[in-house]
């Protein structure tokens, strides 16, 4: 859908399951939702990468010194685990625009709107999440 097609929005709109699941309004909720969070983390990220190329000045005392290196490091950790989320949240729009954004990838059934409004990027539904991570729990204590 080119951006002259978007679809118009009635003002304070918010998916309803009163409506047919993944209907044009929903689906440009959800491309909006998304590219608001993709653009903040992205402005975020150049705010840090400014503060990182920033000049420490000479920082005399070790314990400075060692606070400021923890906390780039944090950051930068922070930055990383951002990276990754881009890349789910440009997922999640590839899959607005091929049709099959809010239907779970294991089951095929639509994932609720409540936790696609909490989790805009999930391709699960909450029962397949908790089968996922109860493997998960039960492969990691073997």
């Amino acid at each position: 859908m080119s951006e002259s097609e978007r679809i118009e929005l009635p003002k304070n709109y918010f998916p309803s399951d009163d409506e047919p699941f993944m209907n044009d309004r929903q689906k440009e909720y959800f491309r909006r939702k998304l590219m608001a969070w993709k653009e903040e983390i992205l402005r975020e990220s150049r705010s840090t990468i400014s503060n990182l190329q920033e000049d420490m000045g000479s920082l005399p005392d070790l314990a400075d010194r060692a606070s400021t290196e923890t906390d780039r490091s944090l950051e930068l950790r922070a930055r990383d685990r951002q990276r990754k989320l881009i890349s789910k949240i440009d997922s999640a729009l590839r899959r607005i625009e091929e049709d099959n954004y809010g239907y779970c990838e294991e089951t095929g059934e639509p994932i609720s709107l409540a936790r696609l409004d909490a989790r805009p990027v999930a391709t699960l539904s909450l029962e397949a999440q908790e089968r996922h991570e109860r493997k998960e729990r039960v492969h990691r204590d073997e």
